[in-house]
């Protein structure tokens, strides 16, 4: 399953749609009120849909979903981590942009 547009998930989900996926996966760790994470939100928009086919990107709203936001000593939002076949190959927390989203998935 890979769509052209990040998909919210939960703490009940992440498992399943992340620890379990084979191939990168991207998770955003954001909230409603967090003004870089909804600066930010264009830009991974264009990233899921520049990479159908290539990578899932899900969003977890971090205040919703505390347990994962604790298992992945969230501190920050946002936080992005990809992860290769269900481990964290990479972290980076602020606002990012399309290109550098691309330029770590190309380094993956």
């Amino acid at each position: 399953m890979s769509e052209d547009k990040p998909i919210n998930i939960t703490d009940a989900e992440f498992g399943e749609k992340v620890l379990e996926a084979e191939g990168i996966v991207v998770v955003d760790f954001w909230a409603p009120w967090c003004g870089p994470c909804h600066q930010m939100a264009p830009a991974l928009e264009a990233f899921a849909q520049a990479n159908v086919g290539k990578v899932n990107v899900f969003k977890l709203d971090s205040d919703d979903n505390p347990k994962t936001a604790e298992q992945y000593e969230i501190k920050s939002i946002p936080t992005i981590i990809f992860f290769q076949n269900g481990e964290p190959v990479s972290r980076t927390m602020g606002t990012m942009t399309e290109a550098t989203l691309q330029d770590t998935l190309d380094s993956l």
